[in-house]
């Protein structure tokens, strides 16, 4: 056998469950002479019919319902939900409420992000196998995490009674206001944390990331004046530019014999959503602060580096606790957190950020607000087809002539890049390689 005949070997990776996921997972590989000639990532997560238990469900259920569809990003759910059936009501809420909306999605991206960066995605990049490990050696950064998870938990607490499937949201509004007291003595532990988030930016991009550029579309909100969270027109880099009513036209899922996930093109075509995305779309919306930070690592943006998701997750953390402490400074309590609601006939559609991506929503409901059907297109299964595409091309430029380990691991941090609800602590248990003479 030549020297270069480890690099022509035949490679079969089977790896069949993924470790701390929420859900079920597994990826399949299968590669020939140097090329991938197979590659699955296998969701078989059974299907938890929650579209179908909105039916027939009044209006005031779907809020609570839907929050319980993903204990870590609950308020997108309820926010792209209450958007849907506002349009529905033909109701407008108002700044009081929207202002106060926008506060507590700035929660759950703060803890979303904190958590990913800190506790699942550093480990990959410091030589970690998971951040017990990485503890022993940068207790500091896991404290950081922490502390600023629980930040963003306690944001999301003030307005919606809980920090998981949290119930303050009703159509309308909120069910109550918090005291003017709560909002000051939560302000006053933002400025130690906007100062953390300064530093993580550079921090994140001082680390030794893999330089993996590759041609994709990005997908995000786009707002007249905000970095896109509760509102926005959906837009890509081709030049789409439409409202969330018109998302059906244009973005299609379909089956897969693999996957009991949807799968999502837009055109017919993978495309990306979430915080890379949303940054390459909206630099211009930054605030100053933040973009000063971004400008100081030196990296050039937007970028096609899919590694640079982990920057752009410190990015919004910084911006999203700027934007949170700005809410609390200007808030005010009201006598009139939610606007009276008259159900009707009628049909809406919702369209926020989760800290994944782009949460679409749509329902039909009746003369009386029952739900008549529903329909929920999360930016998991819109990353579905961009991941595997990701896969294939980061595991070739990577090179199949490394050993099966360091296969796997990259593997899994290109899947980590995505934070992926059903694998966003993935780690996988077995491997196995079926090799060929080359």
């Amino acid at each position: 056998m030549s020297e270069h005949a480890p690099h022509m070997r035949d490679i079969r990776i089977e790896v069949p469950v993924l470790a701390r996921v929420e859900g079920e997972g597994a990826l399949e590989l299968r590669a020939r002479e140097g090329r991938i000639e197979e590659l699955r990532l296998r969701i078989f997560e059974p299907p938890r019919y929650f579209e179908k238990f909105l039916e027939a469900r009044s209006w005031r259920e779907v809020p609570d319902t839907v929050a319980r569809i993903c204990g870590i990003c609950p308020v997108a759910y309820q926010m792209s939900a209450v958007q849907a059936l506002e349009q529905a009501f033909g109701l407008t809420p108002s700044e009081w409420v929207i202002r106060n909306r926008r506060l507590m999605y700035c929660g759950e991206w703060i803890q979303s992000h904190a958590l990913h960066v800190h506790l699942l995605a550093l480990p990959d990049f410091l030589g970690y196998d998971n951040a017990i490990a990485m503890a022993q050696d940068h207790p500091e950064a896991v404290h950081r995490g922490l502390a600023l998870q629980k930040l963003g938990n306690d944001l999301i607490r003030f307005l919606g009674g809980r920090s998981v499937h949290p119930v303050g949201v009703r159509v309308g509004g909120f069910h109550h206001a918090p005291s003017l007291e709560d909002a000051r003595a939560l302000g006053d532990r933002l400025d130690q944390a906007v100062d953390d988030a300064e530093a993580l930016v550079g921090f994140t991009a001082g680390l030794d990331l893999p330089v993996d550029e590759q041609s994709f579309t990005n997908v995000a909100l786009r707002h007249d004046d905000d970095y896109p969270m509760y509102a926005g027109r959906i837009v890509s880099d081709q030049g789409l530019d439409i409202s969330a009513d018109d998302y059906a036209d244009h973005f299609v899922e379909s089956h897969v014999p693999h996957s009991t996930a949807l799968y999502s093109h837009l055109d017919g075509q993978p495309y990306l959503v979430g915080p890379l995305a949303r940054l390459n779309l909206n630099l211009d919306r930054l605030s100053p602060r933040t973009r000063a930070a971004l400008d100081a690592t030196g990296l050039n943006w937007p970028s096609r580096n899919m590694f640079h998701s982990l920057v752009a997750r410190a990015v919004e953390l910084l911006e999203a606790l700027q934007e949170a402490r700005r809410l609390l400074e200007a808030y005010a309590p009201t006598d009139t957190p939610y606007a009276q609601v008259e159900p009707r006939a009628g049909e809406g559609f919702g369209a926020t950020e989760a800290p994944r991506g782009i949460l679409w929503h749509h329902y039909r409901v009746d003369d009386e607000g029952k739900v008549v059907t529903a329909r929920i297109v999360p930016p998991t299964s819109q990353n579905q087809a961009r991941m595997e595409e990701d896969l294939r091309q980061s595991l070739e430029a990577f090179g199949l002539h490394h050993d099966d380990d360091s296969l796997r691991l990259r593997g899994e941090m290109v899947i980590r890049n995505y934070d992926p609800c059903i694998s966003c602590a993935t780690h996988f248990l077995k491997v196995r390689v079926d090799r060929g003479e080359g």
